[in-house]
């Protein structure tokens, strides 16, 4: 049994109470996958729009950048399990995604 505080009072949640405490559990963790996608997605559009002058009719963009930019496109088709999704979304000590694709190239 998992023990609630109401109002500075602890005790021990009743079967029903630790029914639906569970099944929202359930419900999160069934979740995780999609809002780490929606993360991704989020930093995925965010590098885009860093790199979108270089679409500009009057910039000429490297293969380098145009093979960046797509690859940053396809991430939803590219990576599709939770475990590449934790790939995507490591980091450093620093806090740094250390995945490559998200490193931009020098033009």
């Amino acid at each position: 049994m998992t023990t609630i505080n109401i109002n500075g009072v602890s005790r021990e949640m009743t079967a029903e109470e630790q029914a639906e405490f569970d099944a929202q559990q359930t419900v999160w963790n069934n979740a995780s996958a999609n809002r780490k996608l929606t993360e991704i997605k989020s930093i995925r559009n965010q590098k885009l729009q860093e790199t979108d002058f270089y679409a500009l009719s009057d910039v000429t963009m490297s293969d380098a950048m145009s093979t960046y930019r797509q690859a940053l496109r396809d991430i939803p088709q590219n990576y599709t399990t939770e475990a590449e999704y934790d790939l995507l979304l490591a980091r450093d000590e620093q806090g740094n995604l250390t995945h490559s694709i998200w490193t931009q190239p020098t033009e």
